[in-house]
């Protein structure tokens, strides 16, 4: 009679009355306290389920080889000898485990990258059919081409019309309502939107200092002509004269790539947060899409050259779904972010003075343009005809250097070298010029914040200034020191 646990006689042996197996009392105890059931048949066990085994008392007398020094090493020797045998068949269950084990390793990885490259044609497919389903209304009119996309990127040449100039598919109308619902959306939020808690007062922007300094771009061309800033990272990118842009992680004080792709300065760039994607224009007349990547590198996804001039402005639309850019070559580009392509490039017969700045207003439906002849042009981006111009005694002396829209949704302010004019947009009028400095120090830059509480005007210096309205004095509240030599 052998246990069927230990595989010896058993001392105290009982009896399992559902499976009829022999087991040691002391084991059979220990492992139904444990688990509850027979270590063979998995079945539920209990102690009650077990008879004692009644067997002679006489006890068992020792084995012959165990009666001498001799037969004891004997017996140790076969138990050393059984246990080495069993050692080498748990080695080569172990080898034989860690092969099948790498083999499926392999086939996982193998798997992945097909999931990968299919889902990466899944989206090329999904991002050619868009494009082709946008032209459908333009189709129906007449063939329109469509521009070549390989591996996601836009190819460098489109098809040009009969008189030379390249065609564009349009905003046909499924565009539009997506331009109008935008529109509607944020309309309404922005009249319920109430002034954030967090908004810095004015004794607080009173103390504001600079608390560090950073040299990013390099020291034979220096110069930052533009910046922005990924608010829910606390990344900022800036473009340089040396045309490079530069991602810079605010926190760590280090910086998180450098971008080399342009040929020269870099004159404008926006994030797009939505999709991780930078935009930056040059004056290679060029304008890039970045994508972001999770170790913080960007690569650039598309390349646009539809201008004819130094690219000087870019604008994201509040969607966040597509962009538009001015040029010194007297036209505006609207583009769709996913593909890259132009959808329209909208100029006029009789400009002939460059764009040197755009903005988009927070509901998406206007776009102003700046010129290098002190004009502002408001535009309709559905119909993309220009509805009103500012001009003359109202305009600027000067190139417009940069503009912001309110996100109260009526003021516009415009920066020159005549300094800062504000804009009623419901009277289409000005209301108001700041003159921060002399008239030989040119404003190069005007942001309202997005609360539309203040706005900050840079030149020689950072100047902050309290937002009013049409008939109270706008207060001036900081002054941020002149910085270039820091």
């Amino acid at each position: 009679m052998i246990c069927a646990i230990s595989g010896e006689v058993p001392e105290d042996p009982v009896l399992s009355t559902n499976s009829g197996l022999l087991f040691e009392r002391r084991l059979i105890r220990r492992y139904i306290e444990d688990h509850g059931k027979c270590p063979v048949t998995k079945e539920e066990l209990a102690m009650d389920d077990l008879v004692t085994v009644k067997t002679n008392k006489i006890p068992k007398p020792r084995p012959l080889q165990a009666a001498s020094v001799p037969g004891l090493l004997g017996m140790f020797q076969n138990e050393w000898d059984a246990l080495m045998l069993s050692n080498f068949a748990l080695e080569q269950q172990l080898h034989t485990a860690r092969q099948e084990l790498s083999h499926a390793l392999y086939q996982h990885d193998a798997a992945c990258r097909v999931i990968a490259r299919l889902k990466k044609e899944r989206d090329e497919s999904r991002t050619l059919l868009a494009q082709a389903e946008r032209q459908i209304p333009i189709s129906a009119a007449g063939p329109a081409p469509v521009a070549a996309v390989t591996n996601g990127k836009r190819a460098l040449e489109d098809e040009v019309g009969p008189d030379g100039k390249k065609i564009r598919p349009g905003i046909n109308p499924v565009i539009i309502d997506e331009l109008t619902e935008c529109n509607s959306v944020l309309s309404a939020q922005r009249k319920k939107r109430q002034v954030p808690p967090s908004l810095a007062p004015i004794d607080a922007l009173e103390r504001y200092t600079q608390i560090s300094s950073h040299p990013l771009h390099k020291t034979n061309k220096p110069g930052i002509l533009s910046i922005d800033i990924h608010h829910s990272k606390d990344i900022i990118a800036t473009g340089g004269i040396d045309t490079n842009a530069v991602l810079f992680d605010r926190p760590s004080g280090q910086v998180l790539c450098t971008l080399t792709d342009h040929s020269k300065k870099i004159t404008s760039l926006k994030f797009v947060p939505r999709d991780e994607l930078l935009i930056t224009g040059s004056a290679d007349k060029t304008v890039r899409v970045w994508q972001g990547n999770e170790d913080g590198s960007y690569g650039c996804r598309h390349t646009m050259r539809d201008h004819g001039a130094e690219v000087e402005a870019v604008t994201v639309h509040a969607s966040q779904k597509y962009f538009a850019t001015a040029s010194r070559d007297s036209t505006w580009c609207f583009y769709d972010i996913s593909t890259g392509s132009c959808l329209t490039q909208v100029g006029e017969a009789s400009g002939q003075d460059g764009y040197t700045s755009a903005a988009f207003h927070p509901d998406g439906l206007i776009l102003g343009t700046g010129t290098s002849e002190g004009v502002i042009k408001i535009w309709d981006v559905k119909s993309q005809t220009r509805v009103a111009k500012f001009e003359g005694e109202v305009g600027h002396v000067g190139t417009v250097t940069a503009m912001s829209f309110s996100e109260n949704g009526y003021f516009l302010a415009t920066a020159a070298l005549d300094g800062v004019k504000l804009w009623d947009l419901r009277k289409l009028r000005n209301f108001r010029t700041l003159s921060p400095y002399d008239p030989d120090t040119p404003t190069s830059s005007v942001e309202f914040d997005f609360s539309g509480s203040y706005i900050a005007v840079a030149g020689s210096d950072i100047r902050v200034y309290q937002v009013a309205n049409v008939k109270t004095e706008w207060n001036l509240v900081k002054t941020l020191p002149d910085l270039s030599g820091t």
